[in-house]
């Protein structure tokens, strides 16, 4: 079927709005949005495009569907709305990265702070984003240091009765019970701001002012405090790699290639400070080039975080940039090349990490597809399997029994797709009940049309588990999947694993030194993990709630009320006797016996 191109553009509207190249299948094949639909689904259609992969693109489209809308406000929004749900093939896409850390500040009488990740809340400050999460640990540590800060969660500093560790280690100035006053712990909030915020010269001079008042009062103890900070202060800020000696946010912005492979790398500086940079790779990145991958960037990243008050870039047009970061933000940064020594210095640091991680991702890669060519020949699969789910059931002598499945797809674990199965209705220690409670869980989904299939199902287990599993399998009319179990060799050494066909096969044994193993070692070490850790985080939580449930004039009234006061059943068992008295209904006498039934 040909597109009729120019019939459809004669009645094209120049409204603003978004478009969809529509290709065969209906298959989204790109998402758009425009000022001018009819000028801008024009320039598509030109004879000699200057992209191959847009050209290639036009080439598939069968028809175009287009919205229009009031404003280019509403076309953005509509845009990255069915960019996200749609995930069309030719859109430069990079993953959802809300998960960048921040620095939270919260508003409560006695602020906290803490590592934050997720949705804003109201009456809560947010520093960052940071490129890791060892760069925001790394600074709240430096906060507690600095200006003793409390990190503890309100239900654990609203009970306490007496200081913390923290304070006795000089971490936190025990605001929880009054070691120091409401208005000097507010000062040291303003202090723990501003640093935030890179205004280090205001920090230094204010903590200089409070230290020669102290010594003018001949409070040369509390003089020597804030003397011992500006210390920590401004030898923290001399140990900086790379420090433009200025109080600026900025935030470096490049982009590398190889071959089919693009990085675009984001280095932050805050306050002057280099805390270091993150590498992005776009899930399609086929015939993209440095230019458009750093733009689909921009568009992206700073729809979801703040941004500085200046933008470094290296492999566009700084006009060009500056002109799309008008669409997403109401103050755009000032966007520019580098110029300065140190911009410049920031420049190569962050081209040199990006040309590492396309290294490092070329390698993995590499390494993924000789393993999965090997698992492919091993196992005799007409295909390189894309994508493998694992399972594993934990337990502990038949209590809080946990199945996992984990995801390995394209080179590497997939961490968002892993799922846990609470166990229920079966015999205690029964795993081959629970194997099938687990897959007939996954997979009727999967039956139905809905789920994500799997190229290959790994089995920790022997025959009983396999055969299970296949009986799950063909019950829902899925054998064509292929299936193997993971039976752990003699005196479970790694290395000697046979892997067990449903069909009765002879049991294969790879050798340590085959890459397939290596890869089913991987995956099926992951699967343990998960199901692990899973399953001693409910064993804990059903123990203790069961301690709990058996104190005598311990009632669901009472039990729920001390959850609540404490934020959950850790935080009762960490209670003092004088904690646990402070909650409605609980006097001494039945305080003392929470405590001793769980400790």
């Amino acid at each position: 079927m040909t597109f009729d191109a120019k019939t459809f553009l004669r009645l094209l509207t120049e409204a603003p709005g978004v478009y969809r190249m529509i290709g065969a299948d209906d298959e989204v094949l790109y998402v758009g949005k425009a000022k001018n639909l009819k000028r801008r689904v024009s320039s598509y259609f030109l004879k000699n495009h200057p992209s191959p992969r847009i050209a290639m693109m036009v080439a598939q489209i069968v028809r175009v569907d287009t919205t229009a809308v009031r404003s280019e406000a509403e076309a953005l929004i509509l845009e990255n709305n069915l960019i996200k749900s749609l995930k069309p093939r030719y859109n430069i896409l990079f993953r959802d990265d809300k998960s960048y850390p921040y620095i939270a500040i919260t508003g409560d009488a006695s602020p906290r702070i803490a590592y934050y990740r997720g949705a804003f809340e109201k009456g809560v400050r947010y520093f960052g984003p940071f490129p890791s999460g060892w760069a925001a640990r790394e600074s709240i540590q430096l906060l507690q240091r600095l200006f003793l800060l409390r990190t503890c969660e309100n239900s654990v500093f609203a009970n306490r009765s007496r200081p913390c560790l923290l304070y006795q280690i000089k971490r936190c100035s025990g605001p929880c019970v009054n070691m120091i006053a409401p208005e000097d712990y507010a000062r040291d909030v303003k202090l723990a701001t501003l640093f935030l915020e890179g205004r280090h010269s205001d920090v230094i001079d204010s903590l200089t002012a409070r230290m020669q008042e102290a010594s003018e009062a001949f409070a040369f103890e509390q003089a020597a405090i804030f003397r011992d900070q500006i210390r920590a202060l401004q030898t923290v800020l001399h140990k900086q790699f790379v420090d433009s000696g200025k109080d600026e946010d900025v935030d470096i912005l490049v982009a590398d290639s190889y071959g089919d492979l693009v990085c675009v790398n984001l280095a932050m500086v805050r306050g002057g400070r280099h805390l270091g940079d993150r590498a992005q790779f776009p899930s399609a990145s086929a015939g993209v080039d440095v230019a458009n991958a750093l733009l689909a960037y921009v568009d992206q990243h700073y729809r979801l975080h703040p941004a500085p008050a200046k933008l470094v870039i290296e492999g566009v047009d700084a006009a060009v940039v500056r002109e799309q970061l008008e669409d997403v933000l109401d103050r755009p940064p000032v966007v520019a090349a580098a110029r300065f020594q140190a911009e410049k210095a920031w420049v190569e640091m962050a081209l040199v990490n990006a040309r590492l991680a396309i290294e490092t991702r070329l390698r993995e890669t590499g390494r993924a597809e000789a393993q999965l060519d090997a698992l492919q020949a091993a196992l005799e699969l007409p295909e390189r399997p894309q994508r493998i789910e694992c399972f594993d059931i934990s337990h502990t002598q038949g209590e809080a029994t946990q199945a996992s499945c984990v995801v390995w797809e394209g080179a590497g674990m997939k961490k968002s797709e892993y799922r846990r199965f609470n166990i229920h209705d079966i015999t205690p220690g029964d795993d081959y009940a629970a194997m099938r409670q687990a897959l007939t869980r996954r997979y009727e989904k999967v039956a139905a049309g809905e789920g994500v299939r799997p190229d290959l199902i790994l089995i920790d287990g022997g025959k009983g588990q396999v055969g299970v599993a296949w009986e799950v399998l063909s019950e829902l009319g899925l054998t064509s999947i292929a299936m193997v179990g993971v039976a752990k060799g003699e005196e479970r050494k790694a290395g000697l694993e046979q892997l067990i066909h449903p069909d009765g096969r002879p049991g294969l044994a790879l050798g340590g030194e085959h890459p397939a193993l290596h890869l089913i070692q991987i995956v099926r070490d992951e699967a343990h993990r998960f199901a692990i850790t899973g399953m001693r985080a409910k064993r804990s939580k059903t123990r203790l709630s069961s301690r709990l449930e058996d104190i005598a004039g311990v009632g669901p009234t009472r039990r729920k009320k001390l959850i609540e006061a404490f934020g959950g059943l850790a935080g009762v068992r960490d209670a003092t006797v004088e904690d646990l008295c402070r909650v409605e209904g609980i006097n001494r006498k039945i305080a003392e016996q929470i405590y001793n039934a769980l400790h």
